[in-house]
């Protein structure tokens, strides 16, 4: 019997195999019938096809319990170890065969993942293009005419062609970014350090993180919370701190753009209408526009490929260059032994440069959540990014580098197509440990998407939702309010003052009764065994820290419980202890505080 053709977002195969009528086995057929004979060059090394059966069969003579990527396929970037697989970081003479996976690697191992392989890349993971591989230019997914992205380009490509459910990619400048804009994914570049670079290939050590590619942004945090953790091999892993205030989730947030004379898109209409489109998609979202200066940021992307980053390239893998100088791909040959000529004065020079850029940077955080920009200003074709690969190459990079160097995160999600066919994409960009709000932001950013732009990749397939456990903890404390601490009432400031953000308009489930208490200016909300109504409340986020002060300033007969909301979440929300509404008046039919107000 034929099986159909499943779509492979994590959320359609868990369930595909709930259903009893697909399963990891019919998934690896699949895949490998999608792979054929990869005329996209998207893959270096697969794993061959008896393999993967018999850990098909293995995982369903277990089940999968415990496993929450049961039976899903990725793709390994090969600058990052697979154990018993070669990694050639895309040069054949620098290949060696780990005998342990990279640490996150084996995370997703253990999660019960199946690695397909391992994908093609610019060399030494340096470019944006995916055409410096001695292995083939990668192809679009879209328009094989076109560059796949780099470096981690078979990882995107693999995704977008329907190959694996995602994949794992590096980041130094952007290459977890621009291919997914350029294949119609979602790319995440995770804060330095939350993803362990154990087992990676480095190019810039300093800079570099695993991304993660994947055709949804559920999908992405589900791989997150499975991949990230401290890993005390990794020198520079760190644990992932409390987030702060979810602007991914919030009624209102404030989303940075710059200035119209500072945005480039090189000639290109195309990527400027999409921009313009994406923009227009965020107000509808609820984010305020705030223009700020770029100039601080682009400065910072142009340090990129001075002093000490070039040189950190050349020590990555400088034995090896200067034993094997021939065996290096030309243009990345060119980048890299450039990297040899620099002084430690000229790293210093560089280093302060980026320390008074990146206090400028930080100016603009004070006004914004997060900053929304082009993924790429552009596209080319492979021709036209042979004839002149370092200057072409250096467009992809222009909304790109600055991120690593400012110790920021981003996620590139999908923002429709083109004219020609082409996808185009956006980034949002955040400080430090905010990738927990980025990924709830792109989860509402794809829901949101409607026709072709909705589709998962290259796959034609529609996204099928799914809620994802959040992976890192927000520090945060929600309360709902329904009274004089609501936006624009006398006790507002009690929030604001302590850094509360309003998150969310919405009404209390059907369960409570509404009372106006003799004092006349508060409200008691009860909730009832019967005959209760939905009462419009307000969601606001503050610190947790912040939290206890709030709650003691709260003066009889009011307290804090949990307030069920109209989704089912219950949340911190203000109760009325029964003496307090004696001489209060029901004022449940009008269904919230303002509408008293109004009619009083």
């Amino acid at each position: 019997m034929t099986q159909a053709h499943i779509s492979l977002g994590i959320g359609s195969l868990q369930q595909a195999y709930r259903d009893g009528a697909f399963t990891p086995l019919h998934m690896v057929e699949q895949v490998l019938a999608a792979i054929g004979d990869d005329p996209n060059k998207a893959w270096i090394h697969r794993i061959d096809a008896a393999t993967l059966r018999a850990q098909a069969l293995a995982l369903m003579a277990r089940g999968p319990e415990g496993l929450p990527l049961w039976g899903i396929p990725f793709a390994i970037k090969d600058n990052i170890d697979l154990a018993g697989v070669p990694t050639t970081a895309g040069c054949p003479d620098y290949a060696y065969t780990p005998e342990a996976s990279a640490t996150v690697v084996q995370r997703l191992l253990d999660a019960g993942a199946i690695a397909i392989g391992k994908t093609n890349l610019d060399q030494f993971a340096t470019g944006l293009n995916g055409t410096r591989s001695p292995y083939g230019a990668c192809r679009n997914a879209f328009n094989p005419d076109y560059v796949s992205g780099g470096s981690s380009a078979g990882s995107a490509v693999s995704v977008a062609l329907g190959h694996a459910s995602f994949s794992l990619g590096t980041d130094t400048a952007g290459s977890g970014r621009v291919p997914a804009g350029f294949n119609h994914l979602v790319g995440l570049k995770p804060s330095l350090g939350l993803l362990s670079t154990q087992g990676v290939v480095p190019a810039c050590r300093s800079l570099d993180v695993v991304s993660i590619f994947a055709l949804t942004a559920d999908d992405a945090q589900q791989v997150f919370a499975v991949a990230h953790g401290y890993d005390a091999q990794d020198a520079y892993s760190r644990p992932a701190q409390p987030h702060g205030f979810d602007f991914g989730r919030a009624a209102q947030w404030r989303v940075g753009v710059p200035r119209a004379g500072q945005l480039q898109f090189f000639g290109d209409s195309a990527y400027a209408r999409c921009y313009a489109d994406a923009c227009a998609h965020a107000q509808a979202l609820g984010a305020e526009l705030v223009e700020i200066d770029f100039e601080p940021f682009a400065q910072t992307a142009r340090l990129l490929y001075e002093g000490p980053w070039v040189a950190e390239r050349y020590q990555a893998i400088r034995a090896f260059i200067d034993a094997r100088p021939e065996s290096v791909f030309p243009v990345t040959h060119e980048i890299t032994l450039g990297g040899a000529k620099p002084l430690a004065a000229d790293a210093f020079a560089a280093q302060y440069r980026l320390r008074a850029l990146a206090q400028r940077c930080a100016v603009v955080w004070s006004g914004i959540d997060c900053m929304l920009l082009p993924t790429s200003p552009t596209i080319h074709s492979i021709q036209t990014m042979l004839a002149e690969p370092i200057a072409r190459n250096s467009d992809f990079g222009y909304y790109t580098n600055f991120v690593n160097l400012l110790d920021y995160c981003a996620i590139a999600v999908p923002a429709g197509f083109r004219p020609d066919g082409l996808p185009c994409g956006v980034t949002f960009v955040a400080q430090a440990h905010q990738d927990q709000p980025l990924l709830h932001l792109a989860q509402r950013w794809q829901r949101a998407l409607q026709g072709r732009a909705a589709t998962l990749g290259a796959t034609g397939h529609a996204a099928v939702p799914f809620e994802a456990a959040a992976a890192v903890p927000s520090g945060q404390v929600q309360v709902a309010v329904c009274g004089a601490h609501l936006q624009g009432q006398p006790l507002n400031h009690q929030l604001t003052s302590r850094g509360a953000r309003l998150v969310q308009r919405t009404t209390t489930a059907p369960e409570y009764r509404l009372y106006a208490l003799p004092d006349g200016r508060r409200p008691g909300l009860v909730r009832v065994a019967e005959g209760g109504a939905a009462i419009e409340v307000e969601v606001w986020e503050l610190p947790a820290s912040q939290f206890g002060s709030f709650v003691d300033g709260i003066p009889a007969p009011l307290g804090i419980g949990r307030t069920v909301l109209a989704d089912g979440r219950a949340v911190a929300g203000f109760i009325c202890e029964p003496a307090g509404l004696q001489g209060a008046r029901d004022i449940t039919a009008l269904g919230g505080w303002r509408a008293w107000l109004a009619a009083a």
